[in-house]
């Protein structure tokens, strides 16, 4: 039996067990024929966005700062998200490639906020761009860590329900973009394994040269979709939780996911 078909029937397993499977199962539509707009223009001077169709929401500064949000940079980020970074680029921007996984081995371990940080500290370098993506179709989050109401996304484009440049969200951070997960369901691994999301991730790698993609995704223990997604992406980030994420589950992720691009892990919540 393959890794993804073991993944799988994990991941159906895990869901008998915890009753979560509450969402919808939807197949994904054909794959678009010609280009798909990602609005991207640019102002003069240092690299600046100018957005028509990209909704652009106020969120609510008390409330990133009470999710951990990191919107403006500060020398704690100075110390550990550049750091981390820097340790991204170093790995993997050669030959073009810029995407980048974040997961880890089970839920509420601190990758999503990892993600978002991260990619929020890539938008502050003046050269570059960042879309950060929502991934875990099953359980989206994203969304909610910035203030915003439960709304149309990816799912909703990879089964031909909008047009993927009518979900993009700036939060008002200069030269971020974010694609949230949209409507939960449960088919995620076949909906983000379809043609229409590799004819959508080609676009968004070949599309703007200046453009770091970062995808937060399902745990690998719970969910195929990282082993799905891990085939796509440049690089994959592990998030481990200090005295939490047991040394067995690492090695079942690093087992599970060997054939893919894990660049490190990310040990989060460390009491120093």
């Amino acid at each position: 039996m393959s890794r993804l078909k073991k993944a799988l029937e994990k991941a159906k397993e895990t869901r008998g067990k915890t009753g979560e499977a509450t969402t919808m199962r939807i197949e994904p539509a054909p794959a678009p024929e010609g280009k798909i707009e990602l609005e991207q223009k640019r102002d003069v001077g240092p690299l600046r966005l100018l957005y028509k169709r990209t909704k652009t929401v106020r969120c609510n500064p008390s409330l990133l700062k009470k999710n951990n949000i990191i919107a403006v940079c500060t020398e704690d980020e100075g110390s550990t998200l550049k750091i981390l970074r820097t340790q991204v680029l170093n790995r993997i921007s050669e030959d073009g490639k810029k995407t980048l996984l974040v997961t880890s081995a089970n839920p509420g371990e601190g990758k999503t906020l990892t993600a978002i940080n991260l990619a929020i500290s890539f938008s502050h370098q003046l050269d570059r761009t960042v879309l950060l993506v929502d991934t875990d179709i099953r359980k989206p989050s994203i969304h909610k860590f910035f203030g915003l109401e439960d709304m149309p996304g990816l799912s909703d484009y990879l089964i031909g329900k909008c047009e993927i440049e009518d979900v993009l969200i700036n939060p008002e951070i200069d030269r971020f973009v974010l694609l949230p997960a949209g409507r939960p369901l449960t088919n995620s691994a076949e909906l983000l394994g379809s043609s229409r999301m590799q004819v959508l991730l080609r676009e968004m790698k070949d599309r703007y040269r200046e453009r770091f993609i970062i995808f937060d995704s399902a745990p690998v223990l719970t969910s195929a979709d990282p082993l799905v997604l891990g085939g796509l992406v440049d690089g994959i980030l592990v998030v481990v939780e200090a005295e939490k994420t047991s040394r067995e589950d690492v090695k079942k992720v690093f087992d599970m996911m060997k054939d893919r691009p894990i660049i490190g892990t990310v040990f989060n919540k460390m009491i120093e």
